[in-house]
């Protein structure tokens, strides 16, 4: 009998056992996104100051690219690469892809080969000869085994991982935006910090100035000391409030250089008095869409389809577990005989197991998967109400930021104007001291908050951006 007849029955089984296994359906529900009611458009979108702005104008680059800074665009850019909660997030990707490929190997055959020799022998003499008794013995054999996906568990398992790797891309998306967005608030910050210690370092220059007069005033009679007494502890305060300054700088430049993965020692920016920041047209009737790019409502959407994955895994236990195995083998007595021995052994085999009782252990782990779904579900349908309310929140801060900045500058153009006008009554002996500091201090703290007004355009134009995953381009 031949080798290739000897193994046509058993290949005949074989087959037959395989396309058995392959007409198998997978067990389990098939994945549906969970139900979530959306509106069309945001409540804050709607009323009669909706501007869209053309998408044309949008298209020009990362996001951040909008407020047209060059050095915020560098800073950036050394985010991408540098900064050491991204550089996490991309190895826990790398991660979720292995962890598919590891999946994805479990569905084919593990074949393995095996070599092995070994020489034998004893303590004694052989009586005919006198030489001693030993033999030497060589194998060569290859085996596999094969658990075919009848119940659909490997497979479930594969999409399980896959929808893993996709919520773990999300994660890495949700790490830049987040990184790439606290960067440029603290860069926006740490510039209105640079406008607002200008305007400090041109109030002490004022009130050193007003300090003079005062002197001079009190040494010619014509004012009292308390004057002068006054003039010294508003110049104090106004210094004591530059260093506050600094401090707060000082913490925004540490916190910058963390972000773009350098130490604070190392890193510095340079202080930019005159900076003059640029806000983007924010496009009022942003459709509600747009939300779908937000990298945390695809990871929770995504975690949900890994969890509905589980149910059909774990069901997979009620049915029984088939497993293939085979192996073919040479031997010989010698490593030159091995491959032209006329003796082949070899094996096939089949195992069908299936347990029996356990207790409900099963049946408990489908319930808990079950469970699982439910709380990936609602965990997708709070990521999605909270971002709507994100995007509501800035979107009605930009449209209130804006009218604002109006009015801030409005009202610091008027304390100017007081503050000149105050202090000239204080010079021709009109008014008291009283109400040169009350029109000073007025006057710097309008020309403060017109500072902070437009800050606050910048630092809700980034919110929004964030908001909706990452701009609105595409509208």
């Amino acid at each position: 009998m031949t080798m290739e007849t000897s193994l046509r029955p058993a290949r005949t089984v074989l087959y037959a056992v395989l396309i058995a296994a392959l007409a198998g359906c997978a067990v389990g529900p098939t994945y549906q996104r969970p139900d979530m009611e959306t509106p069309v458009a945001f409540k804050e979108g709607a009323g009669e100051w909706v501007k869209a702005v053309p998408a044309d104008t949008l298209e020009r680059g990362p996001w951040w690219e909008l407020f047209q800074d060059a050095e915020l665009n560098a800073l950036a850019a050394q985010v991408e690469v540098s900064n050491q909660n991204v550089a996490a997030a991309v190895a826990a990707y790398a991660q979720a892809r292995a962890l598919v490929a590891e999946q994805r190997a479990a569905l084919f055959p593990v074949v393995s080969l095996d070599l092995s020799g070994s020489r034998t022998g004893g303590e004694g003499r052989s009586t005919t000869s006198g030489a001693s008794s030993s033999r030497s013995s060589y194998q060569v054999g290859i085996g596999g085994s094969w658990e075919p996906d009848v119940w659909g568990r490997l497979r479930r398992g594969v999409e399980s991982a896959r929808a893993g790797q996709q919520a773990s891309q999300a994660d890495l998306q949700a790490a830049r935006l987040s990184a790439q967005g606290e960067l440029a608030t603290d860069y926006f910050n740490l510039r209105l910090l640079d406008a607002q210690r200008a305007l400090q370092e041109a109030t002490i220059a004022g009130y050193e100035r007003t300090l003079t007069i005062t002197q001079n005033r009190y040494n010619a009679g014509i004012v009292a000391r308390t004057d002068v007494l006054q003039a010294q502890t508003q110049l104090a305060n106004a210094r004591a409030d530059m260093l506050g300054l600094e401090r707060q700088r000082a913490t925004l430049e540490h916190a910058i250089a963390v972000l773009v993965g350098k130490a604070p020692a190392n890193f510095a920016l340079a202080a930019r008095p005159a900076w003059i920041g640029t806000v983007p047209d924010v496009p009022f009737d942003v459709p509600s869409t747009l939300l779908l790019r937000r990298p945390d409502i695809a990871a929770a959407e995504r975690r949900a389809a890994q969890a509905s994955e589980q149910i059909g895994i774990a069901q997979s236990a009620y049915y029984p577990s088939l497993n293939l195995s085979g192996s073919a083998g040479l031997g010989a007595a010698s490593i030159g005989d091995l491959f032209s021995a006329s003796a082949l052994v070899w094996s096939l085999g089949a195992s069908l197991a299936q347990t029996i009782f356990n207790a409900g252990a099963t049946g408990a782990r489908v319930d808990s998967a079950r469970a699982g779904l439910e709380e990936a579900s609602a965990r997708y349908r709070q990521t999605v109400l909270t971002a709507f309310r994100d995007v509501e929140d800035q979107l009605v801060a930009s449209r209130i930021l804006q009218q604002q900045l109006v009015l801030r500058q409005q009202a610091a153009q008027a304390a100017n104007l007081v503050e000149q006008q105050v202090l000239n009554r204080y010079l021709a002996g009109q008014v008291g001291y009283t109400d040169v500091i009350n029109a000073q201090v007025t006057a710097q703290n309008a020309r403060r908050s017109e500072a902070q007004a437009l800050s606050d355009r910048q630092v809700a134009a980034v919110a929004l951006i964030q908001a909706l995953g990452g701009g609105w381009r595409g509208l």
